[in-house]
């Protein structure tokens, strides 16, 4: 039976130019170019000029003085202009704006053609290729069959082998760049009708035109294998999160959706985003941190002493109870958070200058200041709990507005805070460069040492916070709190896209990560899951998504 073939369109005669050569929306454009010149155009113009005048230092201030005054008698006079051209303005803008709707509407039902038309014929000629090399490799291997069984011929037919894998890879790749070139020749078409509409109204766009520019650069750029690598992850938890929202009331465990469910999620992941933040820094620089637990422990049991109400339970090497009724609460609370922020900046400083240098890795010396720290802690407290803080000083820190907690805004600050460091200054710059390729940092003049030595003072600072905090939200201390919490941050930022390659991460990564992870524990205890296969289920997430960016990383390489 003959094979069907599609049929191949004649576009031979369909010709497909660019919208500012057809001479009707050329002259449209002429004409509102020539209505802006010296109303909106030159109203611009003035304005950066005079701009410009008042910063310039290095002209006589008379003159300055006289050049601005002239342009703002400019200014007005091309305001003018602007009022009196704009009824003409906006009916040829209107006008050859449906004449380009028009023409490009002719331009894409015509590309659409000869984009399936090419697809066709390019795959016809690719399968006919591959007819001819899969019958010239037939016929050269039956050639050599016929031959005695020698080395030479083995080694003739591996090399025919490898001369036929490689014909078959070179048609591939011709086949994928025509179709690739098909699909931007098409794409180009669309991007006509986006650069004539701009340059008719002087570089600007609707918000539904940008918006649909945005779309079709999404669309014209996605690739489904890509995005399922990229989110895979995310997908399956939504799915997690979904069937908790649904099993939730059918098994009379009531409504998971809720405000109330979502803003208490939000409270949880609070503190913890500090813990996050801080380890997503060392994350970056390839590193990480396994004394984040102590850490907080240590700053827990310090803020619970200083807030507890009465006498401490908590004394330090058998000494005296202490007790801070007396002292102002406000000033209570700026010494608990001080002592929480310099202690463990202190110790996240000390691992910091053994990984500066004595190039060790962050693996080792913050094991070495966990062990440190918990050895101190328990040594010096006897691993006694606190007892409970006071109750109106825990109330004004970490209390409630309503349903929204007082730690949630702290986090969003924080959040904003370490977002501008990473992005806006020249520090987190450096942090990208030196996670990147420390080597080509170094050399390009960055001080690795001293970036490495800022990013443990600032995850320092961030556990002292976050440790404070901590202590205020749960109301109590001791020298064992605070135990796992290294791997929870960890988890957040791994699962947030933090890469351990280095030089690759964003905030927001870390804080969705916190988010995921908390809401994730959140629904399943909701709904009664027991809490130890929600540890396997942590466990595969975490091994999931290591292994899906390591896939991305060697992709790269």
């Amino acid at each position: 039976m003959a094979k069907k073939t599609a049929p191949k369109a004649d576009t031979k005669e369909l010709t497909i130019g660019p919208l500012t050569e057809d001479k009707a929306v050329a002259e449209g454009i002429r004409k509102a170019d020539a209505l802006r010149a010296d109303g909106i155009t030159k109203l611009s113009e003035l304005r950066d000029e005079a701009y410009a005048l008042k910063r310039n230092k290095e002209i006589l201030e008379k003159t300055r003085i006289q050049l601005i005054e002239e342009d703002k008698r400019n200014i007005v006079q091309a305001q003018k202009v602007v009022r009196k051209n704009k009824r003409e303005l906006k009916k040829v803008i209107k006008e050859t704006s449906k004449l380009i709707g028009v023409k490009w509407a002719a331009n894409w039902a015509k590309s659409k053609v000869v984009y399936k038309a090419t697809v066709v014929s390019l795959k016809s000629s690719y399968e006919a290729k591959l007819e001819e090399i899969k019958r010239a490799h037939t016929q050269t291997i039956a050639s050599l069959g016929a031959q005695p069984e020698t080395p030479e011929r083995k080694q003739a037919i591996k090399d025919e082998d490898f001369a036929y894998k490689s014909a078959k890879s070179d048609a591939g790749r011709v086949y994928s760049e025509g179709i690739q070139k098909a699909k931007d020749d098409h794409n180009d078409v669309y991007l006509d009708k986006y650069n004539a509409l701009n340059g008719l109204r002087g570089n600007r766009n609707s918000l539904l035109e940008s918006f649909e520019y945005k779309m079709r650069e999404y669309l014209y750029k996605f690739n489904s294998a890509q995005f399922f690598m990229r989110n895979a992850l995310y997908i399956v938890i939504i799915l997690i999160y979904l069937f908790c929202i649904v099993y939730a009331p059918l098994n009379d465990f009531g409504n998971l959706f809720t405000s109330r469910n979502v803003l208490t999620i939000l409270s949880q992941s609070s503190t913890r985003i500090f813990f996050a933040l801080g380890v997503a820094g060392l994350i970056l620089l390839a590193g990480t941190d396994l004394s984040i637990g102590r850490l907080a422990g240590m700053g827990m049991t310090l803020t619970a002493v200083i807030l507890h109400g009465g006498d401490n339970v908590i004394t330090f090497f058998g000494g005296a109870a202490w007790n801070f009724d007396s002292w102002n609460p406000i000033v209570r609370i700026a010494f608990a958070l001080f002592l929480s922020i310099f202690f463990c900046t202190i110790f996240s400083l000390l691992a910091g200058f053994f990984t500066a240098k004595f190039k060790m890795h962050p693996f080792i010396t913050t094991l070495a200041t966990q062990l440190i720290v918990y050895g101190l802690m328990m040594y010096s407290t006897t691993g006694v709990n606190s007892g409970s803080l006071d109750s109106a000083i825990k109330s004004g820190v970490a209390g409630n507005w309503g349903d929204f907690s007082k730690l949630t805004l702290y986090a969003i600050i924080a959040i904003a805070i370490v977002w501008f460091i990473w992005n806006k200054t020249k520090f987190g710059k450096n942090m990208y460069a030196v996670g990147g390729n420390a080597e080509a940092a170094s050399v390009s003049g960055i001080s690795v040492f001293w970036v490495t030595i800022g990013v443990f003072i600032l995850a320092g600072i961030l556990y002292g916070i976050g440790a404070f905090l901590e202590a205020t939200r749960i109301g109590l201390g001791s020298a064992q709190s605070g135990s796992g919490y290294e791997l929870d941050a960890i988890a957040a930022c791994v699962v947030g896209g933090i890469s351990f390659s280095g030089g690759i991460g964003k905030i927001k990564g870390a804080v969705i990560g916190v988010i995921i992870f908390t809401g994730l524990t959140y629904c399943l205890s909701f709904i009664g899951f027991d809490t130890n296969v929600q540890f396997i289920l942590k466990g595969t997430i975490i091994m999931t998504a290591c292994a899906l960016d390591s896939v991305k990383y060697l992709k790269k390489k």
